[in-house]
């Protein structure tokens, strides 16, 4: 569903660019001011992002960022948003197939878990690394996109399933955003849960929820996952306290004193887990930070 909403945006995009530049013919320049401005307008309202988050982190005991730092995190999320959402999640989700099959099953698999109104085609990059290492992996598309939480788990069951199937080892989960709280919802539920992942791998994901999703309700609506991620909210508190110090242990919490979506910073760690602080990076663009793929890749054995 995620595809087709994010495909007629693009094609909204395209159309509206079609009927400007049919109103302003043959004035190329009055054609590229008005791709310009949209431009523009797009990148002012993703900087008043940063702004809003460097605010909540006045008080927050995470690394705050400088403002080079915020200004060089602006510029990657813009460029790493243009991919993931125009490009990757409408049009190529379905390029790169799961890979169960033919796989080295010396090697752990994996199974991605994606966030919020995003799908399996946001592993692009990292499902390629994968393949050349000859890994199994299962990327999941997790529907209602503004469902419950609540609703993932059985999703992330299966794709757990199929890669221990290929592999006879159990996998890592790498999630990014909401993904990781799917995980953990996963790890609520599940028989024998502990046993049968061997490591949770989480980039920004807003473990004590997020200052932004009231914000995110103002502008989508407020949906039941959306609710779901409220700072310190009744969701994400009731979830901790179900949780274990040696389940916490098996994370590794990627969180960035940038996220743009994830606010405050410290939201996105997790007591007793492994939190690796990243820097000039924002919520999507962490996610493919050289950094963050090969230390992740590197926990899989």
């Amino acid at each position: 569903m995620i595809a087709r909403l994010q495909k007629s945006t693009v094609f909204a995009y395209l159309a509206l660019m079609a009927v400007w530049l049919l109103l302003v013919w043959p004035s190329f320049s009055l054609f590229v001011v008005g791709v310009l401005t949209l431009g523009i307008l797009s990148a002012f309202y993703l900087g008043l992002l940063f702004l809003l988050i460097q605010y909540w982190n006045q008080t927050d005991p995470a690394p705050r960022a400088t403002w080079v730092e915020l200004g060089m995190a602006w510029l990657r999320e813009a460029r790493a948003a243009q991919r993931v959402f125009m490009w990757w999640q409408p049009f190529r989700h379905q390029s790169i197939a799961d890979n169960l099959t033919g796989v080295d099953s010396t090697k752990r698999g994996v199974v991605f878990i994606h966030g919020f109104m995003c799908n399996r085609g946001f592993w692009m990059p990292w499902m390629r690394a994968l393949l050349s290492q000859q890994r199994a992996f299962v990327a999941v598309s997790l529907e209602p996109i503004f469902g419950s939480i609540d609703n993932y788990p059985q999703t992330i069951e299966d794709a757990i399933a199929k890669v221990t199937a290929a592999t006879g080892k159990a996998p890592t989960l790498i999630c990014h955003s909401m993904g990781g709280l799917a995980a953990r919802a996963w790890l609520r539920t599940a028989s024998n849960a502990d046993a049968r992942v061997h490591r949770v791998i989480t980039i920004g994901t807003p473990h004590s929820g997020t200052q932004l999703s009231l914000e995110v309700a103002m502008f989508i609506g407020k949906h039941v996952n959306t609710v779901q991620m409220r700072r310190f909210g009744e969701w994400v508190t009731a979830l901790a306290k179900t949780e274990t110090f040696e389940r916490r242990t098996k994370f590794t919490c990627w969180y960035a004193n940038c996220d743009n979506i994830v606010a405050p910073t410290s939201t996105a760690m997790l007591a007793d887990a492994d939190n690796r602080l990243v820097k000039a990076q924002g919520h999507v663009s962490m996610a493919f930070d050289a950094r963050v793929m090969n230390e992740s890749l590197a926990l899989l054995n």
